[in-house]
């Protein structure tokens, strides 16, 4: 589906002018034109922007149907704890000891050399 048509869809079916969204919005005429026409692609914000407008919740810019789609089974996820980096495995060899001292080191390259330097001296540092 093409964003600009269910937008064009969905302004027609209320009996709205792109005049009209323009008011509700604060998007000039000629921008919604752009985007009906797709000629350009939106941002997340201003498609919150033509949702308000055209008074729909913002899941109904992408879906045709009138209840929201049903939400596919995903894996549960895993908490923070189960992902933190540096608690298991190879990664948790370093201590916190030399992870600061390490710390210390990158940020006085970083700012002596600058942010390249610091890069490649963390990736020195964990492929050694």
């Amino acid at each position: 589906m093409i964003i600009g048509d269910r937008l064009r869809a969905l302004r027609e079916e209320k009996k709205l002018s792109q005049g009209d969204i323009e008011k509700r919005s604060g998007l000039f005429r000629c921008y919604i034109s752009r985007v009906e026409n797709g000629h350009t692609v939106p941002a997340i914000e201003t498609l919150e922007k033509l949702a308000r407008a055209l008074e729909v919740p913002m899941y109904q810019l992408f879906y045709d149907g009138e209840e929201p789609p049903k939400l596919p089974n995903l894996p549960k996820r895993k908490s923070s704890d189960e992902i933190a980096w540096g608690s298991s495995g190879k990664d948790a060899r370093f201590s916190s000891l030399e992870l600061g001292a390490f710390a210390v080191r990158a940020n006085a390259y970083q700012s002596f050399q600058g942010w390249q330097v610091a890069a490649w001296t963390i990736l020195e540092f964990f492929l050694a």
